[in-house]
């Protein structure tokens, strides 16, 4: 019997060709999108799963504000002094480990190499987290300083297949030697905590550092006892800390985040930038929708058809099949389709990845789709889609009347209109959702994008350098302002961009145990001019602003400060009147206000400008360079050639501020990307589906269209009746879709300080833009079937 439904349904899908198509088509698209769309929710939802102890690890996250302050201060940092002081004080605490990422110039033989991935991590880190060390024991490799161990791809990338342990690499500005003392795994790709090179904390030297909860430059693990602690534990420590901090004239707390919670929960980004479990969930929102749009097509086009099948059904009921047999073999037909559909999906997500990897940005491999836990999730799929797009279409053919069938009656009933008609709606009003969400989403991005920020992105090169270029900067920047295309040079910290260095402020009026918190940045007599900024009282700094703080001893400076207008308000001062104004940042530097510059945004948009100090010291990270509009690539060669002169120490690398500001905002444009892609496959699907549907139709009106023609109906009038209905339904889908995209959007958008606001446009535009999309496609077929001989038709029928 199976042997028959299977020749059965082979017959018939060869036979209707067009609407086999269609159906295959459909569901491997959908499919295709679930597999991709699945693949990278499993490895974001799969973070951090591979550590064993990482349900008892905690993420320490500091708030501080200073009396006088009115907001807190928070975010992933914290001194060298929490882990000892912790793990002494509370009996919760197993172990803890701190850690700091950095960027080094390595240097073995005649390697020299800028590498981004270099942290820093006490000698209990292995006992923390689960990493498989291959050479080297987890005990001792970090317990000295200037030890160091490198990933597996590292280690050939450097020693190709000689044994690395025991050999010396030259690390960091001052060349120093560090000891390779064992070889580990790479990184897991879905592992907030990445690095190519681990070397023992003890190297940074930081023991002046633990008598302070200040200077908080550094991330600290808890490994507690019991993975039930954390509530009581957090509990103690805002007690503790008060106790800490009395008399101090500042509040300092510390919370506890769960480890495997941080990727996806935490607002604070750690060592590589999270992602938003928001996000993860309109994905698999998007990714279900668009499979049940390829089901309702497959639906619709069955129960379409049903007409043409009803005589074989009524045929093989009077010869005596059974009502369950008829529903079991559309059954097997709906399974054959989506088998054939899956295996069709398989392929394309394989061929897909490399894409799909370079638009995530993720490192997804072509076992994910072959493991055992998604194997067993895509036949779960291929079950459920089997039944949820087979079932409907089954229990309608399966319930005809054998006399009417054969009496020629069941032509003229509606049976099963209803549902197609609310299944079309279905798939334009979500099709319509995806594209006014793309719009919206669209819009906001580019409203970022060209947002005046208060200061100038453009063709501003930024150079990372370090301490040894200090002593020569005034050299170097002349050098490179000899090529005409460089306009101004600067030395600085932090670029505009994202200025994250935590200090505190007061004015000379203001008590000492007063303090506000403020982001501040060491700059140059150059950093104003190079970035655009817009002073707006006051002058700018110059070369001997930068020399009356030349002195070691800080407090025998005197600091010329430039504020922007936030920092101002907060003093209590007018833009003009902070002019000449006495005020300190942090207790050591004393100075007064030389200028005010307009708010910027120095953060995402996702935040508010807060107040902001700039003040002059030399001890930047970054070269930023203004070139003008001309030869580049040129500019770029001769800088080349010059940094090999000038800092033949380190290698010459670069990036453009505009990236720095296109990486603070990468969540929103993969996922404004991905929108756009699964937008267009949803539309298509829909489409897809009204194609079918148009062209059964058409075929079932042949008869009426071929009586019109012959009263004398025009082309376009007949084109007209019979694209109305559908044209109707998709126009019934957009009023039920805008509120729907409207509340979601308007949801989205308040994750942003500065954002745009909803205008009608957007979904007038969303809404024309469907309605042609579905004209289109039903006047295919309406045309094709009312350009068709009447004689003809009317013959035949």
């Amino acid at each position: 019997m199976i042997r028959n439904y299977f020749k059965l349904t082979i017959r018939n899908l060869w036979k209707n060709k067009t609407a086999s198509v269609i159906n295959i088509f459909g569901l491997s698209i959908g499919l295709t999108s679930c597999l991709l769309i699945g693949i990278y929710i499993q490895h974001e939802l799969n973070y951090d799963k591979f550590q064993l102890k990482g349900d008892r690890v905690a993420r320490v996250i500091m708030e501080y504000k200073f009396d006088g302050g009115s907001d807190f201060k928070k975010g992933d940092f914290t001194s060298v002094r929490v882990a000892p002081v912790f793990k002494q004080t509370f009996p919760e605490i197993e172990s803890a480990v701190r850690m700091s990422d950095s960027y080094q110039v390595v240097q073995y033989q005649d390697k020299l190499l800028s590498e981004k991935a270099f942290m820093y991590a006490d000698p209990t880190f292995f006992s923390i987290f689960s990493f498989k060390l291959f050479q080297g024991d987890p005990a001792t490799v970090l317990n000295a300083p200037n030890k160091v161990i490198l990933t597996e791809s590292t280690a050939k990338r450097y020693f190709g297949s000689e044994n690395p342990v025991g050999k010396a690499l030259k690390v960091g500005a001052d060349t120093n030697l560090y000891a390779v003392t064992g070889v580990m795994q790479d990184c897991p790709s879905n592992s907030q905590i990445k690095f190519d090179f681990l070397a023992s904390f003890s190297s940074l030297h930081t023991e002046d550092q633990e008598k302070t909860y200040w200077d908080a430059n550094y991330t600290t693990y808890l490994l507690l006892k019991d993975k039930d602690a954390l509530n009581s534990l957090q509990a103690k420590i805002t007690p503790f800390m008060q106790k800490e901090m009395k008399g101090q004239g500042a509040t300092v707390n510390f919370f506890l985040e769960p480890f495997t919670k941080v990727h996806l929960y935490s607002p604070y980004e750690g060592f590589e930038p999270n992602n938003n479990i928001r996000y993860i969930y309109i994905l698999e929102a998007v990714a279900l929708l668009i499979l049940i749009i390829g089901c309702f097509t497959y639906i619709n086009l069955s129960t379409a058809r049903s007409v043409e099948r009803a005589r074989e059904v009524g045929v093989r009921k009077v010869i005596g099949a059974g009502k369950m047999q008829l529903f079991w073999q559309f059954i097997g037909e709906s399974a054959i389709i989506c088998f054939i559909s899956t295996a069709i999906s398989l392929v394309a997500a394989v061929a897909l990845l490399p894409e799909f990897n370079q638009l995530t940005e993720k490192q997804l491999t072509v076992g994910s789709i072959f493991s055992a836990q998604f194997i067993v999730g895509l036949l779960v799929i291929i079950g459920s889609v089997s039944l949820l797009a087979g079932c409907y279409p089954a229990f309608i053919l399966s319930n005809f009347q054998p006399v009417k069938v054969l009496k020629g009656s069941f032509k003229n009933t509606n049976a099963g209109q209803w549902v197609r008609k609310s299944l079309i709606v279905f798939q334009f009003s979500i099709s319509v959702l995806l594209i006014v969400s793309t719009f919206i989403m669209q819009k906001q991005l580019g409203y970022i994008q060209s947002k005046n920020l208060g200061y100038s992105r453009d063709r501003v090169l930024v150079l990372p350098m370090d301490r040894t270029m200090l002593g020569n900067i005034q050299v170097i920047k002349q050098e490179f302002k000899s090529d005409n295309n460089v306009q101004s040079v600067s030395a600085c910290v932090s670029t505009p961009v994202q200025i994250v260095g935590g200090y505190n402020m007061r004015s000379s009026v203001m008590p000492e145990n007063q303090q506000i918190a403020v982001t501040a940045n060491p700059i140059d007599e150059d950093f104003v001019k190079t970035t655009g900024l817009k002073i707006i009282a006051g002058n700018d700094l110059t070369q001997q602003d930068i020399k009356d703080v030349s002195n070691n001893d800080r407090v025998q400076n005197t600091y010329h400060f430039i504020i922007n207008e936030s920092a101002a308000k907060e003093l209590g001062w007018t833009p003009e009147s902070a002019i000449g104004q006495k005020m300190f940042l942090d207790a050591s530097r004393p100075g007064f206000v030389k200028a005010v510059v307009k708010d910027f945004n120095f953060e995402s948009l996702h935040n508010p400008i807060k107040p902001l100090v700039l003040f002059p010291e030399i001890r930047g990270r970054q070269l930023l360079l203004k070139l003008s509009a001309g030869n580049i690539p040129q500019t770029i060669s001769f800088l080349r050639s010059k940094w090999k002169q000038l800092v033949p120490q380190r290698p010459f690398e670069y990036r453009f501020m505009d990236d720095d500001f296109n990486r603070l905002y990468n969540s929103e444009l993969r996922l404004g990307t991905v929108l756009n892609i699964f937008a267009a496959v949803a539309i298509a699907l829909a489409c897809l589906g009204l194609f079918g549907l148009s062209a059964y139709a058409a075929k079932q009106r042949v008869k009426e269209i071929g009586i019109r023609k012959v009263l004398g109906a025009r082309i376009n009038d007949i084109v007209a009746t019979l694209s109305a209905d559908f044209i109707r339904l998709v126009f019934v889908s957009i009023i039920i879709s805008v509120p729907v995209a409207w509340w979601l959007m308007n949801k989205w958008l308040q994750g942003f300080a500065y954002r745009i606001s909803i205008t009608g446009w957007i979904f007038v535009v969303a809404g024309i833009t469907v309605l042609l999309i579905a004209f289109l496609t039903v006047s295919i077929q309406t045309i094709k079937a009312a350009m068709a001989n009447p004689v003809k038709s009317l013959r035949n029928e």
